[in-house]
């Protein structure tokens, strides 16, 4: 680990004229996200699945802050349809986007199925981010120092894809989905990264993960997960959304980070603490799962990069 001399939101550079968008910005990590952008004077489009709790969460931020800079805007990132809506409105309103944080996400519900019938993990964790990324890339390439930044999981170490078995028809745990869905979020983002750097596009591709942060995607949980991660793990020894959004915050921010670098806590286990660069783990860094995975999504999304073609 190379540790970032405890790194805060107050070390975090003037963000004023940027333009920024959050998934999942109502709550938890994405509320402390979009708190801390706006408090440094960013533009945040908060993108949410619920618009009510998205207008409730601004009106609680400008209540701090009268001048924060703020708009609401539903995306269900399960369903295609919806992130292509939000993308369109995206390029009709904004000329150019400098950070998105893909931050949005479920863990360990029931087997589910998305509008196109994909499991409700992998649509919403993982094919709904690609495709957002993929469709607002262009826009991301006209910003200042733009980056996306895609949150992972500590579990992503224990995870893998099940190409044969993706919607879990034939077998399905809801950890060990949710694992798979965040395993793909680290190797979108380095995948990412490799095309990027390989094009010479202006955009950075940067993996974060928050550790063990007490928000209410483990209370949505089902069963024992819910009560192991939920009711017993958060009160005894979770961090603070604010101190779990740092490690992402560093990552879209920092003037220091580099395209493909991995930040989470610098605590013991990764759990808790402040931010530093972590590894990550080789099966997610590896060449052919990345091919196969991107080449997978494309299809099942429809959305092909432009400016990242395979290099």
């Amino acid at each position: 680990m190379t540790r970032l001399q405890h790194w805060t939101t107050d070390q975090m550079p003037d963000q004023t004229a940027r333009v920024c968008v959050v998934t999942g910005a109502n709550s938890g990590l994405g509320l402390a996200t979009t708190r801390a952008l706006a408090r440094r004077g960013a533009h945040v489009v908060l993108a949410v699945r619920d618009e009510a709790k998205g207008r409730h969460a601004a009106a609680d931020i400008t209540a701090e802050q009268p001048d924060a800079g703020l708009e609401v805007r539903r995306l269900d990132l399960s369903d295609l349809d919806s992130v292509r809506a939000f993308a369109g409105r995206m390029h009709a309103d904004h000329p150019k986007l400098d950070v998105l944080v893909n931050n949005a996400g479920v863990m360990a519900p029931p087997r589910t199925l998305s509008a196109q019938g994909h499991e409700l993990q992998f649509a919403c964790n993982h094919l709904g981010h690609f495709a957002l990324t993929g469709l607002l890339l262009d826009l991301l390439t006209a910003g200042d120092d733009p980056r996306v930044v895609t949150v992972s999981s500590v579990n992503h170490r224990k995870g893998r894809l099940y190409f044969e078995d993706l919607a879990g028809e034939h077998r399905y745990s809801p950890m060990g989905f949710y694992n798979q869905s965040k395993f793909a979020n680290a190797v979108f983002g380095h995948e990412l990264h490799r095309r990027l750097t390989g094009v010479g596009s202006p955009v950075r591709s940067v993996l974060a993960h928050p550790g063990y942060t007490a928000t209410n995607l483990q209370m949505r949980a089902v069963g024992l997960w819910r009560m192991v991660f939920g009711r017993i793990g958060n009160p005894l020894f979770a961090q603070s959304p604010a101190h779990g959004a740092l490690p992402q915050l560093y990552a879209a921010t920092d003037p220091g980070v580099a395209g493909g670098q991995f930040i989470g806590p610098d605590g013991p286990a990764e759990l808790r603490g402040a931010p530093t660069r972590v590894q990550l783990s080789p099966a997610a860094a590896d060449a052919e799962t990345g091919r196969r995975l991107w080449e997978l999504s494309e299809r099942l999304t429809g959305v092909q990069f432009a400016s990242a073609a395979s290099v």
